[in-house]
C-alpha cells in the first residue's frame, strides 16, 4: 500500500503542489491528470525517490518509503519521457541488458547477451508483451518513435517491482500497442502491483482513481 500525506514540492523556485494526499492499495491504479506544468512529472519523480518533497510523507505499508532510497528503488519501476534505449544494441540486446541489471547478474561473468540464447527466456516474453518479436534483431537506432516507446514499456515485463510509475506511457503508441500495453497493466495489477500514471489521454485501466492537479 502506498500512502502520501500532505506532500509539497518545488520545481526550481516555484511551488508546484502542496497538501497532496492519496492512498493506492495493492492492485490499485491512480491516474495523474492536469495541464502541462501542473506538477505531474514532478510528483512521479518524488514518488520514485528521484525528486525531493519539501513537506509531507510517503509511506509504503505504513513505513517511510524514502528513508532508504536504495531499498525504495527495488520496489519502483519508472518509465519517464525518455525511452532510455541504447541505439547501438538490438531490441533484444536492450532487453537483455535490462534483464541483467534487474536480476543482479555480475555482468563481468555473465554478459547481458547470455539472456538471449534460445529466445525461450524472459527476454522472449518481454518481446512478445509489446509485439516486438519480429524486431528482436533490429538495431534500436532504426526503430520509429512508437517502436522505441514499446521497447521502453516492454522492460516492465522484466521487473518484479510492485510500484510502476509511468509518465505519458502511451505517447506515440498506436491502438494495437495500447491494447497490448493494457494487458501488461492488468497482469501487474492482478498480482497486487500498483500503477500510477501521468497522462493526457485515457489509458486501458479499469477501476482507476484520478488525481487532478491544478
Amino acid at each position: 500500500m502506498l500512502r502520501a500525506e500532505n506532500l509539497a514540492a518545488f520545481r526550481g523556485e516555484r511551488l508546484v503542489f502542496r497538501d497532496l494526499s492519496f492512498l493506492v492499495p495493492p492492485g490499485g491504479a491512480l491516474v495523474l491528470a492536469g495541464p502541462n506544468g501542473s506538477g505531474k512529472s514532478t510528483l512521479l519523480r518524488v514518488l520514485a525517490g528521484l525528486g525531493r518533497a519539501e513537506a509531507g510523507r510517503l509511506l509504503w505499508d505504513g513505513r517511510d518509503a524514502l528513508a532508504d532510497l536504495m531499498e525504495h528503488a527495488k520496489r519502483v519501476a519508472y518509465v519517464g519521457h525518455r525511452d532510455a534505449v541504447k541505439p547501438g544494441l538490438t531490441v533484444a540486446e536492450n532487453l537483455g541488458f535490462y534483464a541483467a541489471l534487474t536480476t543482479g547478474i555480475d555482468k563481468e561473468k555473465r554478459p547481458p547477451t547470455a539472456f538471449l540464447k534460445g529466445r525461450g527466456s524472459v527476454v522472449a516474453a518481454a518481446l512478445a508483451a509489446l509485439s516486438l518479436t519480429d524486431l528482436a534483431d533490429l538495431p534500436a537506432r532504426m526503430l520509429s518513435a512508437g517502436q522505441k516507446r514499446r521497447l521502453a514499456l516492454s522492460r516492465l515485463a522484466l521487473t518484479a517491482a510492485p510500484l510502476w510509475l509511468l509518465d505519458e506511457p502511451s505517447l506515440g503508441l498506436d491502438t494495437a500497442a495500447i491494447a497490448r500495453f493494457g494487458g501488461l497493466l492488468r497482469n501487474h495489477r492482478d498480482r497486487g502491483g500498483i500503477v500510477i500514471a501521468a497522462t493526457h489521454v485515457p489509458l486501458p485501466l479499469a477501476d482507476v482513481a484520478e488525481l487532478r492537479l491544478a
